[in-house]
């Protein structure tokens, strides 16, 4: 083939994708929620779903693929066509999961286009309410009372909340026990029953059972109090310096077309500043919204892999 030719066929293949990313989408598109249904995830990629369905006059769509926190989702993402038309909304796990498992079978920068950091929100330490627990001292004094028996579940091994639980350990001086769960909902029901003592999750996660009443809230991992919780201090004003917040994002398989990336983001934030759509994530779910660009996505998971991953070395952590 000619040089003259080669640069037709390829100017001929940019214009065909430019083409197609400016009418896109022209079919379904797939927002996959790697983790199970009582969690933030799910909800989450729902509210957008319903949102970009009106606005762009294409039906978005959910679908579920649990497994491995979040690991077995996010795989299948990895692996599909990047033509625009399935994406994956990532939780805070996503940043450790090559530090927990050397053999994973994607690498989670390289095998994705970022779309967004949609925002962030500190964790909240609750308890269920018939337990004894009034305040997070109270909880300090049992722990060093009778060490490695006061249990402190969090959303799966390796989670966020499972390495925020070594480091204010810790800062702490006391031995809370780690209990994993398979997500958010699960964990919930397990601390309204009383089956753990303490839970350790988003605000997002937890703010309705607060509310009504099934769980009560004791501190906060921020750097501020939330909006959701007002009266539940910081950790850092009860003199433990441990600040740690849960994060959500949307990503998709590597090589998808940035004009298709760049429609989404521009209809996401959109969505954003809806009034109602705002009011979930910020009053009901205690999300401090971000939006940030591609560009600064990538950043941001790239700042916490290194992060929390220097947790998961130096406390030896695995999948086990």
């Amino acid at each position: 083939m000619s040089v003259s030719r080669a640069f037709a066929f390829f100017l001929g293949i940019f214009f065909s994708i430019a083409a197609n990313s400016q009418d896109w989408p022209t079919k379904t598109v797939k927002f996959v929620s790697p983790y199970p249904p009582g969690g933030s995830v799910d909800p989450l990629a729902r509210l957008f779903a319903g949102k970009l369905s009106e606005s762009l006059k294409q039906q978005f769509i959910v679908e579920t693929r649990t497994g491995a926190s979040g690991i077995v989702g996010t795989d299948y993402v990895a692996k599909s066509a990047p033509d625009g038309y399935t994406f994956v909304f990532i939780f805070d796990t996503h940043a450790v999961h090559q530090a927990l498992n050397p053999k994973l079978t994607f690498d989670p920068v390289k095998d994705f286009s970022p779309v967004m950091i949609v925002g962030t929100a500190p964790m909240a330490i609750t308890t269920g309410a018939m337990k004894p627990f009034k305040s997070f001292a109270d909880v300090i004094a049992a722990a060093k009372a009778k060490p490695d028996t006061v249990t402190l579940g969090n959303v799966g091994n390796g989670s966020l909340a499972h390495l925020t639980t070594m480091v204010l350990n810790q800062a702490a001086g006391i031995k809370l026990v780690p209990v994993p769960y398979k997500g958010g909902g699960p964990l919930s029901l397990d601390t309204i029953g009383g089956q753990v003592d303490l839970a350790m999750a988003s605000t997002a996660a937890q703010a309705q059972h607060v509310r009504g009443g099934k769980m009560r809230a004791l501190v906060l991992t921020g750097d501020k109090r939330s909006p959701t919780m007002p009266d539940v201090p910081t950790l850092k004003e009860l003199g433990i310096d441990v600040v740690a917040h849960a994060w959500w994002g949307i990503l998709a398989p590597a090589g998808t077309p940035k004009p298709i990336i760049d429609k989404l983001v521009a209809e996401l934030n959109k969505a954003i500043r809806l009034p109602d759509v705002h009011k979930t994530l910020v009053d009901t779910m205690g999300m401090d919204v971000v939006a940030l660009s591609p560009e600064a996505t990538q950043k941001w998971i790239v700042e916490q892999m290194s992060r929390w991953g220097r947790v998961v070395k130096e406390n030896g952590i695995t999948l086990q």
